[in-house]
């Protein structure tokens, strides 16, 4: 079968990453990795993904390659920490049959009966099946707050989009964008509103973190009065 030597090599090449993670973990290994903790790597692991977003926006692909490999190394790294857990230990396996099944759990477009004729239909039934699967009341639910507010803001307006929320601001950006073409553009417009704020001594990030709490105020205003199912 073509791909299949490609992929025992890729498949071997996690393996030996994990064995490599093991020996860093275990007793005559490096001290430093033996101290870390779940909490302890959090700062790396922001870090590395914030480096995985630039190697793609940069469109160098032998970088994205490498940040790859330095986000995977976190998985892993959280994992062999989990494994030596002394009361309920998990590892790399367990992290993988989890993703696994999640995936097939929520695509019943691919691997059940259901069928799915748009990217959009197929997102919608994934948001509906992750609120089932969690008991979520809410789209704002599962939203991390502490995400930079553009990206909390994209998560709000996205999971929303099929609720009529009122958007205080709508009008007044759209009439900014009125002369602007293309999101170079825009990315000197919202660089020039940060710099305006910062000459007034707001803080544009904390601004729009507290318009995004709001949003998600409205959210769930809206949420609490539609009838189940409708």
């Amino acid at each position: 079968m073509p791909g299949t030597e490609d992929q025992a090599a890729s498949h071997d090449g996690l393996r030996e990453l994990i064995a490599v993670m093991d020996r860093l973990r275990s007793p005559g290994g490096c001290p430093w990795d033996a101290k870390q903790t779940h909490r302890s790597l959090v700062e790396y692991l922001v870090e590395e993904a914030y480096e995985v977003v630039e190697a793609i926006e940069s469109g160098d692909r032998d970088h994205l390659r490498e940040e790859l490999g330095d986000l995977l190394l976190q998985v892993v790294f959280h994992a062999r920490i989990a494994q030596e857990d002394p009361v309920e230990p998990w590892d790399i396996d367990d992290v993988a049959d989890g993703i696994v099944a999640k995936l097939i759990r929520r695509h019943p477009h691919v691997f059940g009966d259901a069928s799915a004729e748009t990217s959009e239909h197929v997102e919608s039934r994934w948001l509906a099946l992750k609120a089932e699967e969690k008991g979520r009341e809410s789209v704002t639910e599962g939203i991390p707050p502490s995400l930079p507010a553009l990206v909390l803001a994209g998560k709000l307006l996205s999971r929303s989009a099929a609720l009529d929320v009122e958007i205080p601001g709508r009008a007044p950006a759209h009439d900014a964008l009125a002369e602007i073409d293309d999101e170079e553009a825009l990315g000197e417009l919202l660089l020039g509103l940060t710099a305006a704020a910062r000459e007034r001594g707001w803080d544009a990030e904390a601004a729009l973190r507290g318009a995004a709490r709001s949003h998600a105020d409205r959210i769930r205003a809206v949420e609490s009065q539609t009838e189940p199912g409708r």
